[in-house]
């Protein structure tokens, strides 16, 4: 984390988020309905902090599923792409329709369906529990798993390094 420059910090403009493995733990269950899957609060929260400082965040998966859309909708995500197979062209696509750069954004993957986002982003990073050899696409690696807390380990970082989070914690210090 320290490696990476304020320069390529203060460039971050939006989050790109991969949902199985990442906010959640990877894990799938069936019910009669849809999937059944679990969310952590503690990513919700940094979502929504990150969202209130100003950065787009939403979310690039290659799964289409009612719980996340449900999850996405309940925390007011700036975008939502499901079911994006090639996700290097959905990325290009994010990108047009947002009017970003991959220099401006910072994406979290987890698996090799997640590279072309790693390698085409502004800074990269991957989940604890994610297989090894990720670290050859990525910035740097979480301390947390997917789906306890690494998106928001990784949101807090950002937002005090690009001088957000003073202002956004007037609210809890009064």
């Amino acid at each position: 984390m320290n490696s990476i420059s304020q320069d390529r910090i203060d460039k971050i403009k939006a989050i790109v988020l991969d949902i199985d493995g990442v906010m959640t733990d990877g894990r799938l269950g069936y019910s009669a309905a849809d999937e059944i899957k679990f969310f952590n609060v503690l990513d919700g929260h940094g979502i929504k902090l990150a969202l209130r400082a100003g950065l787009l965040v939403g979310v690039l998966s290659g799964r289409k599923c009612i719980a996340n859309r449900k999850r996405a909708e309940e925390l007011g995500l700036s975008f939502f792409y499901e079911g994006a197979k090639d996700k290097k062209a959905a990325f290009e696509q994010l990108q047009q329709e947002h009017n970003l750069r991959g220099e401006e954004c910072l994406c979290i993957g987890d698996d090799i369906v997640d590279i072309p986002l790693l390698k085409g982003a502004g800074i990269g990073v991957t989940v604890a529990d994610a297989l090894d050899y990720m670290d050859n696409y990525c910035d740097f690696r979480t301390v947390r798993c997917g789906g306890r807390g690494a998106v928001r380990e990784v949101l807090d970082w950002l937002l005090q390094r690009q001088g957000k989070w003073d202002k956004l914690m007037e609210r809890y210090l009064l």
